[in-house]
């Protein structure tokens, strides 16, 4: 590979091939950090992703506990009052 540049043209310049040394650095350094970014990017959309499932699957088993303590209230409230009237009518011995 063949530079645009000679070596002899550095040495009679150290200050430009400083600053062209230090390009390419930079330059490696944002792509370097670019690529990273994307594939951190990715991690966390797979990531969201399985959140949201698991997110769905405690909202279907808390929707199944709420139907099942409405039940259970009902039911409770229906003997309480079943209760009352008993002990009130004299039926319940205490």
């Amino acid at each position: 590979m063949k530079l645009p540049f000679s070596f002899e043209e550095f040495r009679k310049n150290p200050t430009a091939a400083f600053a062209f040394l230090l390009f390419i650095a930079v330059a490696y350094l944002y792509v370097d950090n670019r690529i990273n970014y994307t594939s951190q990017i990715d991690r966390c959309d797979v990531m969201v992703h399985e959140c949201n499932l698991k997110v769905s699957a405690l909202n279907t088993q808390v929707n199944h506990l709420s139907t099942q303590l409405r039940v259970s209230d009902s039911t409770l409230a229906r003997f309480a009052s079943k209760l009352e009237v008993l002990d009130e009518l004299g039926i319940i011995n205490k």
